[in-house]
């Protein structure tokens, strides 16, 4: 018998957030490993905040749910709410019981700015990079280092001489700027939506816009992201970051691959000098990689797996959504690139891990539910 199309408004709901979701749904394991995070940050979210006034938006429910915004790829914290408000998957995550009120857009933002900085989010960063430590994901002798252009939140109209020469502004909430023909530079002109970003392009015939660069460092096992470095996009930046992050992370003894970029004599002596092995790809002409070095089988290993930080870039630009960043200043770019680039380790760590369990079979696998 045909069944009517009888709809009716429940007034209860008899089954629990919880069993709502799917018993393997990806979400579930990251929930675990984010959850232990959080609660090791406890001491540091505690510093943020007065003991005293209106209790703010939780900082574990804020950064779950900007996490949930990086994995989604929603393109902005109004269209998160939305989803918060209707999306009980984005609920169960992010800490909402079914009934709880959403926050309101301009309420999130403001609570996002006290933590989403470079300090907080490297803390973030380095308590992931730990989990995927402990698992044995991490190499500790090879890596791989590489730069990325960031998009600023800035228009080619904003960019102006500094000393307020030129045409005066028309009028307009979004005027028509005519400058072909006018010789512009980061000497000259500065953009007034966003200081700090800097007229730029990487290729010969590519188009100059306001950038940022962002770096990292990744190790060769997984592929993994040990360090990251985000700064002013200049001719100089991606061989300072690179050697900021190595003196950070790389032993003596290690090596490190990277593309022709990185193929200049004073990179490669200042690797020489920390004991580092710089497995670099060589220019055709006027190398800094002398021949020994290129002929062995660790550097053409090296130049294989170089290419896996490219992956990661690829996926914080198209998923994490940082092909044009959303926030100003290179304090708020430097916190999203690394928040960015967590998700990005803490999607690893899941999936290596859950992959790795199950290779070994349902005897590991029950040794490691029951804690052994």
């Amino acid at each position: 018998m045909r069944g009517h199309d009888a709809i009716q408004n429940s007034w209860f709901s008899y089954v629990s957030l919880e069993d709502r979701i799917p018993k393997q749904h990806p979400l579930r394991r990251l929930r675990l490993l984010v959850d232990g995070v959080l609660a090791s940050m406890d001491a540091i979210f505690a510093e943020r905040y007065s003991h005293t006034g209106r209790p703010s938006i939780a900082p574990e429910k804020l950064l779950r749910a900007l996490l949930l915004q990086v994995l989604y790829t929603v393109r902005s914290e109004r269209q998160l709410m939305e989803q918060l408000d209707y999306n009980l998957l984005f609920r169960w995550f992010a800490g909402l019981g079914v009934d709880d009120a959403v926050w309101e857009r301009s309420v999130f933002s403001a609570n996002r700015e006290r933590l989403l900085s470079e300090t907080l989010s490297r803390e973030f960063f380095t308590r992931v990079l730990a989990i995927a430590e402990w698992q044995n994901l991490v190499s500790d002798e090879h890596f791989s280092v590489d730069g990325s252009l960031i998009e600023a939140w800035a228009s080619h109209k904003s960019f102006i001489k500094k000393d307020g020469s030129g045409p005066d502004k028309p009028a307009g909430r979004n005027p028509d700027v005519d400058f072909s023909g006018e010789k512009r530079s980061n000497a000259t002109h500065q953009s007034t939506t966003d200081p700090e970003a800097r007229l730029y392009k990487k290729g010969e015939y590519t188009e100059s816009k306001l950038r940022y660069i962002t770096h990292a460092l990744s190790e060769n096992r997984n592929g993994l992201i040990v360090d990251v470095e985000t700064t002013p996009a200049t001719g100089t930046a991606e061989i300072e970051a690179a050697h900021k992050m190595i003196k950070r992370r790389v032993p003596q003894g290690g090596s490190v691959g990277a593309d022709k970029g990185y193929d200049q004599t004073g990179f490669v002596n200042g690797l020489s000098e920390r004991g580092v092995k710089a497995h670099v790809a060589r220019n055709k002409t006027g190398s800094a990689i002398d021949g020994r070095t290129a002929r062995g089988k660790g550097y053409a290993q090296s130049l294989k797996r170089r290419k896996i930080v490219e992956e990661a870039f690829g996926w914080i630009k198209t998923v994490g959504g940082l092909r044009k960043t959303r926030h100003i200043g290179l304090a708020k770019v430097a916190g999203q690139a690394l928040f960015c680039f967590a998700a990005y380790n803490r999607r690893g760590c899941s999936t290596c891990w859950c992959s790795r369990r199950n290779r070994r079979g349902p005897e590991y696998r029950a040794k490691t539910a029951s804690g052994e």
